[in-house]
């Protein structure tokens, strides 16, 4: 098996979380390999132009698809290793206490809700910038899970037992200390995601699962293209038939026993008269006589 069919088996066999680190991986490559391909043929494309979230509204009206796209999508490489290392870390503690689903659901939404506040903060501020990465959502994993298990023991190379939420606390003191130093939109949707993470842990321990939302616009698109099997129509003549074969057997049996009934009573009045039958006799007739 070469190393194409190993990832391709890890993909089918591998949970959300593998696919979500595959597509960020993909993406990253399309975004750095597509516009060197097509400088080839002398035709320049800044692809995150069109996937990065601005903070302009006209960019977004154009562009709506850029609300969840920017998290799927890094600037240099060492911005995805950094989070796709946190994300590996933060899903599998996720999926220890809760569904694939929902890290889907939760993924997403955190970084639409990250996204709106940096929009909107830049947007009152009167800055005009634009971001991409996926820290948002995985702040929004990180936190949930830290908010649900605080207190879970988690092993760190070289620095031994630690806990959950001492390492959850260091990465949001560190967005808070960095807030205004450089790249705010980043630390705004990092801090943005987080809180939704916390909100949306002590929903779910409400009764109020957000991520239900995802799965069934999932399912919705899914269902649309998917083609509903046709049903043989040998299949439907048999069912039909069936019935009514056994319904007109059943009123000829009982129409012979009711005329055999009604000719021995006859017989009988021919013989020893009408009043020789007895009272359920004469109802019986009286009433086939109707």
């Amino acid at each position: 098996m070469n190393i194409l069919d190993d990832l391709k088996l890890q993909y089918k066999q591998g949970g959300v979380a593998q696919r979500l680190i595959y597509w960020n991986i993909a993406f990253f490559l399309i975004s750095f390999v597509l516009p060197g391909l097509l400088g080839l043929f002398s035709v320049n494309v800044n692809l995150l132009q069109y996937v990065s979230l601005s903070s302009n509204p006209t960019d977004f009206l154009w562009k709506p698809w850029s609300i969840i796209s920017y998290s799927f999508f890094h600037f240099d490489f060492f911005h995805i290793l950094f989070n796709l290392l946190v994300l590996n870390f933060s899903s599998q503690l996720f999926l220890t206490f809760f569904t694939q689903k929902q890290l889907f659901g939760l993924y997403v939404l955190g970084g639409i809700f990250a996204g709106a506040v940096f929009v909107a903060s830049y947007y009152f501020l009167n800055i005009n910038s634009a971001i991409v990465g996926a820290s948002g959502a995985i702040m929004a994993v990180l936190v949930a899970v830290t908010a649900y298990q605080p207190l879970m023991q988690v092993r760190l190379l070289l620095i031994g037992n630690v806990k959950l939420w001492h390492i959850t606390a260091v990465l949001l003191i560190l967005d808070l200390v960095q807030l205004r130093l450089g790249n705010m939109g980043g630390h705004i949707s990092h801090l943005a995601g987080a809180f939704f993470g916390f909100f949306y842990i002590k929903a779910l321990q409400n009764g109020t699962d957000m991520s239900i939302a995802i799965t069934k616009i999932i399912n919705f698109f899914a269902n649309s293209f998917r083609k509903s099997p046709s049903t043989p129509f040998k299949k439907v003549h048999r069912n039909y038939s069936k019935p009514v074969e056994k319904r007109t057997s059943s009123r000829i049996v009982t129409k012979d026993k009711a005329q055999q009934q009604i000719d021995e009573i006859l017989d009988k009045i021919s013989q020893s008269g009408y009043d020789s039958l007895t009272k359920e006799e004469k109802d019986f007739l009286f009433k086939s006589g109707k």
